[in-house]
């Protein structure tokens, strides 16, 4: 605790009763009280011997009242009653100690001080603070009830009513809440009041008319120290500016103004003493009491001792104990009847009340056991219906049944092990108990029934999946005009299938018809959504489909063989019923047609993209003619249904258009290579020219054979190198790549004929026709040669032109 402002202390009343007129007086003045006017507040604080009362001030109001030193034993350690100034709290508030109720030190027969000190701290203060014991409430002596009651009468009688602040501050705080142990405080002190006989000014005066009843509660100061202190601080924030409206000391009625403080304690204090009626209460009663509670407090202590009540203690901590109940019973048993051996002479009414308060706490002390073997009894028995009712369900019983078969007998063995746990004195419910198993093994079958019937529905989707997926998928592969009645049909039969036999299987779940419908038309709707998946699924492939249909129809022919193109095909007609094809497939797969709604999909999609006539009257009239495709749904089909919108049709339409161009040029390129090549010879008529125009050459060559000599040389060398450029397979793949193949061959082939001619022409006369024919065979051998990478060039040069066209 730390504290800017000096503390002031004083001992008001000594022991002996003596008011301290001077102490009193320097304290006064020394905290300059007087100035105060009415701006200034008491608090004093009353309770049991050594319950901390001290302790609690000077942590709540930062003073320095001396407190019991735990270790030297519980005594007295305030006497009389002692005064000092709250530190660092404002307004001026004045903090009294009273001398502990209960002590011993005073004797049995000796307790008007207390009653008389308690009286002048209701009749100067403000606030009175009255510490108690959490464990104390609902005792009678303990809780201050007579001492309080003899207070309000002599109270009333003396004088003139004032509101008082009641704050009780429960000690030790318990596991209790405060909002449990608050009402009962509360009627204690109506009763109180209630009870109390009144003049008749005040016969129907109610309580809330002379004072505020608070309730706070606090930890344990030896236990949990640090808790203890951040509530007290919590709780010294109200007594900061207390006399506002509203606060702690918010009533200001009959407040004595500070400077004739001093004088109105003295008085009221000789008042106080001259009072007769606050007697001790009967020597007898006080006996028993202190007594019976000793006696009652050896057995609590010897009852936790007990080896017999330790050992069950440890032991039903692991697991449950059989017997539990009646070895606890035994214990509990002998315990209470020591008590009534030893106090059996005493006031019987103290003494039954003693017991009581003995039985209750034994009781508290052995429920958490009780509780503990209650929770072992429910796991075990929830274990044991697990594992029975996993049994009987892989026995292949029905579920309703197992589960119904299984909860009985479940409840049964909770029933009879909880009546071998029983504690006779006690009244304890076991039903929260037995419902929170009743609760969990209503979880537990839940948890397999959905398991359950989620592996169920699961394989029958699972099926439905392999049943229609592959087909279906095959289906619009083949797109025609039997598409989606075929996947209609299909999806009847496969749902019919599945329904029927998810409908047996849910036979022994014992559900309602309700639920059960509901899963049938999930499934049945599952069914759906797969072929509507796989139908979006095939739709977003939809331009490789269409591109591969063309490819299929325009390079087979209706045997399904290798189209040649010999130049007799018609080109046109072919890329005709391709395009048709794919526009087909397009159509099936544009919208989902499951049900029997007619559209006219096909008609838009070949009016707009393949009649070349309506194009060409869209075309003429662009302007004023409306679009079909330019629209993002197509008439009545429902946009949920639609797999391919008019825009996306067109846009997929065009780009088909335009990879497939480049399949029918290279169709039509080889058909008219095809013609070139057939067509070696010259059209007739020119033949007729060249005779009748050649008559005459032809007539000389008749009478100069030395020509023909001329004109055949020459015919062998064209046809050597006819041969060995190999024109006619140059020419093959077209006029362009054929000369550009020959002009690069053309030189080294000249070149090397002559060659092979210059070493034929230095050979020795003497090598003969041997030589000549190995030499003749060698230059054919190197012809080959030159002829077959000639072949390999021109076919490089076509590859590469091939390639570039397909780039670009």
């Amino acid at each position: 605790m730390a504290t800017t402002e000096e503390c002031h202390s004083i001992q008001l009343i000594d022991g002996d009763g003596l008011f301290n007129d001077v102490g009193t007086d320097r304290l006064i003045k020394e905290i300059k009280l007087a100035e105060c006017g009415l701006s200034y507040a008491v608090v004093a604080i009353m309770g049991p011997q050594s319950s901390g009362k001290s302790t609690l001030l000077n942590h709540l109001f930062y003073t320095n009242f001396r407190e019991m030193d735990a270790f030297k034993g519980r005594s007295q350690t305030t006497k009389g009653i002692w005064m000092a100034k709250c530190a660092g709290i404002e307004p001026c508030t004045l903090v009294m100690d009273l001398e502990g109720t209960d002590g011993r030190e005073r004797g049995e027969d000796d307790t008007a001080f207390e009653k008389q000190s308690a009286l002048f701290a209701l009749a100067v203060s403000d606030i009175v603070l009255i510490n108690m014991w959490c464990h104390d409430i609902g005792r009678e002596q303990a809780a201050n009830k007579p001492l309080l009651k003899t207070v309000f009468q002599v109270m009333m009688r003396l004088f003139s009513p004032r509101k008082t602040t009641l704050m009780f501050v429960i000690r030790d705080k318990t596991r209790t809440p405060l909002e449990n142990l608050e009402p009962v405080l509360r009627e204690d002190i109506q009763k109180i009041w209630d009870s109390v006989p009144k003049p008749q000014a005040h016969k129907e005066t109610p309580l809330s008319e002379f004072f505020n009843v608070e309730v706070v509660a606090l930890s344990s100061y030896e236990e949990k120290e640090e808790q203890f202190k951040e509530q007290v601080a919590n709780l010294r924030q109200r007594f900061f500016h207390s006399i506002a409206p509203g606060g702690l000391a918010g009533d200001r009625r009959g407040v004595v103004p500070a400077l004739g403080f001093s004088f109105s304690a003295r008085q009221i204090w000789k008042v106080i003493k001259e009072n007769k009626d606050l007697d001790l209460p009967a020597h007898k009663v006080m006996v028993a009491t202190v007594r019976c509670e000793e006696i009652a407090n050896e057995k609590y202590a010897g009852f936790t001792a007990n080896e017999s009540w330790c050992l069950l203690e440890e032991a039903v901590q692991s697991g449950p104990v059989a017997g539990f109940g009646k070895k606890l019973n035994s214990i509990l048993y002998t315990s209470l009847t020591e008590y009534d051996a030893e106090a059996t002479y005493f006031d019987e009414g103290v003494r039954s009340a003693k017991r009581k308060q003995l039985e209750e706490k034994l009781l508290q002390l052995v429920q958490p056991a009780h509780h503990a073997m209650l929770g072992h009894l429910r796991s075990g028995t929830l274990e044991k219906f697990k594992e029975a009712f996993d049994k009987a369900l892989n026995g292949g019983e029905g579920f309703s049944v197992a589960a119904c078969n299984c909860t009985d007998a479940c409840m049964a063995l909770f029933d009879e092990g909880y009546a071998d746990a029983v504690v006779e004195l006690a009244n304890w419910d076991s039903s929260k108990v037995r419902d929170k198993l009743c609760r969990d093994v209503d979880a537990h079958v839940a948890s397999v029934r959905a398991a359950k019937l989620s592996e169920l529905t699961s394989s029958y989707e699972a099926k439905l999946n392999e049943a229609l997926s592959g087909p279906v998928e095959a289906l619009l592969d083949g797109a025609n005009n039997d598409t989606w009645p075929s996947i209609k049909k299909l999806l009847q039969l496969e749902t019919v299938s599945a329904v029927s036999g998810l409908s047996d299987a849910l036979s022994g779940f014992d559900m309602d018809e309700k639920t059960k419908e509901k899963m049938l038309t999930s499934l049945e709707d599952h069914a759906r959504g797969v072929v509507e998946a796989k139908a979006r699924e095939e739709a977003g492939r939809a331009l490789i489909r269409m591109k591969d249909r063309f490819s299929t129809l325009f390079s087979h022919d209706s045997d399904s063989m290798p189209r040649v193109w010999t130049g007799k095909e018609d080109i046109r007609a072919i890329t005709k019923t391709a395009r048709s094809a794919s526009l087909k497939l397009l159509s099936v797969m544009a919208a989902i047609r499951l049900d029997d709604n007619v559209d006219n999909i096909e008609n838009t999609l070949t009016s707009a993209l393949v009649d070349t006539k309506n194009n060409a009257a869209v075309t003429d009239r662009s302007i004023t003619t409306f679009d079909p495709l330019a629209s993002s749904t197509w008439e009545q089909v429902p946009p949920a249904k639609t797999l391919i919108t008019p825009v996306q049709c067109k846009s997929l339409w065009r780009q088909f258009r335009v990879e497939t161009e480049y399949t029918v040029t290279q169709a039509i390129s080889a058909q008219e290579a095809n013609r070139r090549n057939n067509n070696w010879l010259p059209p007739p008529w020119a033949i007729v020219a060249l005779i009748v125009l050649g008559f005459n050459e032809f007539m000389t060559l008749l009478r100069n054979p030395l020509y023909l000599g001329v004109i055949f040389v020459g015919f062998l060398i064209i046809k050597a190198l006819w041969v060995q450029l190999d024109i006619s397979g140059e020419f093959r793949n077209g006029a362009l790549p054929g000369l550009l193949s020959l002009s690069t061959k053309f030189l080294p082939t000249v070149m090397n004929l002559l060659r092979k001619l210059a070493e034929e022409g230095q050979m020795p006369a003497t090598n003969s026709s041997q030589t000549n024919q190995a030499v003749a065979s060698k230059s054919f051998q190197n012809g080959s040669s030159t002829s077959n990478m000639s072949s390999s060039a021109s076919s490089g040069i076509t590859a590469s032109e091939n390639s570039t066209t397909k780039g670009e």
